[in-house]
């Protein structure tokens, strides 16, 4: 290749890389998967070694992919959290093992799997979990204490610790919590995450660490990056000793020769499909600290440790047919099932084909051959058609709905068609679903089964019904005793009295989720106000595009959508928010942090009398926070109050400040 040839595909494969970059580390939306980045990564890699003219300090392979964000401050890394060189042969292990004999005469390798994740730093003092972070460029990430603190399975005190103890490790998502979370999104018609590994990058990256918690996050540690007060030799060393102090790790094995590594990463590679979280590839790392001090590293990686990354698996099957499922706002969505297939240790017969457009630009037709694979590891996926059948035609949508005949509609701007029809059956049984959801009505009792045999007995017709139901009613339905049936009852009537964002996410109105609502709620304070709202006045709604608002006008605009609410009313259900927030208490205009355990009341309570003397809480602290409202077992919100000079107080001194007005 000649030099200027060279410059211009350097510059080329730097500018995709760094586009990339920023998809899948800072906005956790990546476009390719791994395993073609890292292909790209290591054609400039060859290039750069066989130009070295071309290197340039920003160059992807001399830099961490990732940066800092702006939305939680920054941390600098006292030890820098580099990456890995990858392998994607054999012979490329092999190769690595070659340079490190050139230094090390006896190696002894350690072997474990590299985690589909978040990489993080965790650091102790004094056995108490004091802060966290991502890693970020490698030298600077973003403090993020307050979501670490969500993840059960890490502890944040240690028995008989060190006095300062930095680990690094990778935050993941189980397969099962993930089906869970797209399940949600799918059910409120969200864009879903597009694997595990961006599931747990978006939600470790939330700014209410609520919302983390809520997505069941967990942990593997396989480094110390610092420690004080104790001695370690070797790696294996240390992953005991960590393990000792309860902090979670993955397996490992270690190995004296290249070839027994080889064998393990094969092992590792074929019991993929067995695992409960997503792996992309295994890790080899030199034993021995003294070893690694004398192998050293690279502007970017490490010499005594090599990444060997495996191909994601694709097969070839046969689509037999589509069928379309008709979502709670009306969007049909399209599914593939194919002949059977064995795909990263379980069978795949079905995948989603998104929508017409995705349809169209692969050319898809029933009967096709199409290689698939999975997302991830876990969801199945299309990626091409392999070869068409004889004869074949391309899919086309129907033009009625397959649920209730009634004419379906696209609208300019959008990938999604949807049934006009509001009745449509099967839009009803995924509305009412939404409608009992826990963010929504959050009616306990009124699981699928149930909402199933009360449409199936036409009972319920529309959410209005749920409020028509007699306790009588309840006895009709299969399974369901007099103690069951009078806790229904008494759950409905409870959701009469929800907040009003409630009820507004809880119709189920396109575009619109609960933050939304929530916003939509907080500026027009009664169900009146918001359905005469003007387009522009919503769009005026920070947080709120041109989109959502002409949704909510729409919405509203509709007869059958007036009738609801109608009837809504009339059965009791609160159409006007709660009470507004105290104005001139004594805590008009403070901001409030509670961390701990409160000796005689909960944070609810706490919550509660903050609000009715005029103030607000927050779940993170900063500059702007005004108290911190302490108990027993502070952790991480307490030590960060006390660097930022925060006024911190007991549950006393709050009542005695609430006790004044």
């Amino acid at each position: 290749m000649l030099l200027l040839e060279a410059i211009q595909k350097a510059e080329k494969l730097r500018k995709e890389l760094k586009y990339h970059n920023d998809l899948y580390y800072n906005q956790d939306a990546p476009e390719i998967d791994d395993f073609t980045y890292d292909k790209m990564l290591r054609e400039l890699e060859d290039l750069e070694a066989e130009f070295p003219e071309l290197i340039t300090p920003d160059s992807p392979t001399q830099k961490v992919g990732g940066q800092a964000g702006t939305k939680f401050s920054e941390v600098v890394h006292e030890v820098k959290m580099e990456s890995l060189h990858d392998s994607f042969s054999f012979d490329e292990l092999r190769d690595f093992d070659r340079k490190v004999r050139e230094v090390i005469s006896e190696p002894k390798y350690v072997v474990e799997p590299k985690i589909d994740g978040l990489s993080v730093s965790v650091e102790y003092r004094n056995g108490v979990l004091s802060r966290a972070s991502t890693r970020g460029d490698g030298t600077v990430g973003e403090d993020i204490t307050d979501n670490i603190l969500t993840i059960k399975s890490l502890p944040h005190r240690l028995k008989d610790a060190p006095a300062f103890l930095e680990v690094r490790g990778e935050v993941y998502m189980s397969f099962e919590s993930f089906l869970e979370l797209t399940k949600r999104q799918e059910e409120k018609e969200e864009k879903p995450f597009k694997n595990p590994r961006n599931a747990a990058a978006g939600s470790l990256r939330q700014k209410d660490s609520r919302i983390t918690a809520e997505r069941n996050l967990d942990i593997f540690v396989f480094n110390i990056q610092r420690v004080e007060g104790k001695t370690l030799t070797n790696h294996e060393q240390s992953l005991e000793y960590i393990k000792s102090l309860g902090i979670p790790t993955a397996f490992h094995k270690s190995f004296n020769n290249i070839e027994d590594v080889i064998t393990e990463i094969n092992n590792i590679g074929e019991n993929r499909g067995e695992y409960s979280f997503a792996i992309d590839g295994a890790v080899v790392k030199v034993d021995d600290f003294n070893a690694r001090e004398e192998l050293g590293s690279t502007a970017k990686f490490p010499r005594w440790a090599e990444a060997y990354k495996y191909p994601p698996e694709e097969k070839e099957t046969t689509l037999l047919s589509v069928e379309i499922n008709v979502g709670r706002t009306g969007v049909l969505t399209p599914v593939g099932n194919f002949e059977p297939v064995l795909l990263a240790g379980t069978t795949v017969s079905r995948a989603t084909l998104h929508n017409i457009d995705f349809i169209t630009e692969k050319g898809i037709c029933v009967g096709d051959r199409v290689l698939i694979r999975k997302a991830g590891e876990i969801i199945p996926e299309v990626l091409s058609v392999v070869s068409h059948a004889e004869n074949a035609v391309p899919f086309e949508f129907p033009k009625l709905c397959p649920s209730c005949s009634s004419p379906v509609t696209r609208e300019d701007g959008e990938a999604a068609i949807r049934c006009t029809n509001t009745d449509c059956p099967a839009q009803l049984m995924r509305h009412l679903f939404h409608f009992v959801s826990r963010d929504a009505m959050d009616i306990d009792g009124l699981g699928p089964a149930v909402l199933e045999q009360l449409v199936d007995a036409q009972l319920v017709k529309s959410p209005a019904d749920l409020y028509k139901l007699k306790f009588e009613d309840i006895l009709t339905l299969e399974n369901k005793k007099e103690k069951s049936a009078k806790n229904l009852i008494n759950a409905l009537e409870k959701s009469k009295d929800n907040e009003l964002y409630r009820l507004v996410y809880a119709l189920g109105i396109p575009h619109i989720g609960l933050k939304a609502a929530q916003l939509l709620c907080g500026r027009f304070t009664t169900i009146e106000e918001v359905m005469n709202a003007k387009t522009a006045e919503i769009n005026a709604i920070d947080g709120f595009g041109e989109i959502m608002a002409e949704s909510v006008v729409q919405y509203f605009s509709l007869e059958s959508t007036k009738h609801l609410i109608g009837e809504l009313k009339a059965l009791g259900v609160k159409m006007t928010p709660s009470e507004r927030r105290a104005e001139g208490g004594v805590f008009e205009g403070k901001t409030f942090v509670l961390t701990g355990t409160l000796p005689t009341m909960s944070r609810k309570e706490a919550s509660k009398i903050i609000e009715d003397n005029g103030g607000k809480t927050s779940s993170s602290v900063s500059k702007k926070t005004d108290y911190v409202l302490a108990g027993e077992s502070a952790g991480s919100k307490l030590t960060k109050a006390q660097s930022l000079g925060v006024k911190i107080i007991s549950e006393e001194d709050f009542l005695n400040m609430a006790s004044e007005n």
